[in-house]
């Protein structure tokens, strides 16, 4: 045991070649490093000039105030009825997934609707019988 305590410690580092890359690596990222003004357009950096002891109530200050102007605007939207009545909204109970479909179906069913009717239209002839147009008025003429 005596020769053990006689011994130096080795304090030789394990991979002296692998800590320099890193020391070298450590000032190649340093010196590509962003500038304070690009970190701060990205707003990784607080752009402002208020005492660092501030920042934070300054930062909860502008948080509080834009909460404040999005209950007033929340507050000041017209209701969904309002809405409906002026056509923004659709009258529909549908879910959202839906409301396109049933707005093509609604549009389909108006398209045959309209289409029955016109093949159920009556002639110009039996038009000009009941008095409804005169005999020179020929509907057709224009088209």
């Amino acid at each position: 045991m005596a020769s053990e305590d006689t011994n130096p410690i080795d304090a030789t580092p394990i991979s002296p070649v692998r800590s320099n890359e890193r020391r070298n690596s450590l000032e190649k990222h340093l010196q590509h490093r962003p500038d304070p003004q690009d970190l701060k357009n990205r707003h990784i950096l607080l752009d402002t000039t208020t005492a660092p002891a501030l920042q934070a109530r300054a930062l909860e200050l502008e948080r509080q105030r834009a909460t404040d102007n999005l209950k007033k605007g929340l507050n000041a939207r017209p209701e969904r009825e309002d809405l409906i009545q002026r056509n923004i909204l659709p009258a529909s109970n549908a879910a959202p997934a839906l409301q396109e479909k049933q707005r093509e179906l609604e549009h389909h069913m108006r398209a045959d609707s309209l289409e029955k009717g016109l093949q159920s239209r009556p002639d110009p002839e039996v038009l000009v019988k009941k008095g409804i147009l005169e005999a020179d008025e020929n509907p057709l003429k224009d088209a």
